[in-house]
């Protein structure tokens, strides 16, 4: 497994169950709003500043999803999707990235398709049977708890780049 984390160029992330808990909470203006954790955001920007892709395929739109990935500084974001295996096909293209060096995360069946096209498929440990029985890695942190966080630095130290990234902060 090792050797298929060093070869990812691109982590693509479903929302809800994966960067949150899976709540959605409304205000009583009828607003989303979501949580996120902020290692999660920290082990995302490691990967980028690394030179490894980020992007987003969710189903759902929110504005506060808008804001996280403004501030995360990812521009990949496809939301409000209903095929995401056609998201899939538009991110290759766009980025030229080969499927064998993409991972995603899911958490639900809506992830499935593309789950079984990409490298590497994660899935949180609240993910139904079905979408574990279809990931090469289940976490071990829960999804908006850390999950996130956990797949970045694995990655990381399957490239070799854990000593270098974690030496910057001990200096």
């Amino acid at each position: 497994m090792k050797t298929k984390l060093a070869n990812i160029d691109l982590l693509l992330l479903d929302v809800d169950g994966v960067l949150t808990d899976g709540s959605i909470t409304y205000s009583d203006s009828g607003e989303q709003i979501k949580s996120f954790h902020s290692r999660d955001g920290l082990g995302l920007r490691l990967l980028m500043d690394a030179g490894i892709g980020v992007g987003i395929i969710t189903g759902r739109k929110s504005k506060a999803l808008e804001y996280r990935c403004e501030n995360l500084g990812i521009t990949l974001l496809f939301d409000g999707i209903k095929d995401k295996s056609k998201a899939l096909d538009s991110i290759t293209a766009l980025t030229g990235t080969a499927l064998e060096k993409i991972a995603f995360v899911g958490d639900d069946l809506i992830d499935l398709p593309v789950m079984k096209r990409v490298g590497l498929s994660f899935c949180v440990p609240e993910a139904p049977e079905e979408v574990k029985k279809h990931s090469d890695i289940i976490t071990i942190q829960k999804g908006g708890r850390g999950a996130v966080r956990e797949i970045c630095d694995n990655i990381l130290k399957a490239k070799g780049l854990w000593d270098i990234i974690l030496n910057q902060y001990l200096l």
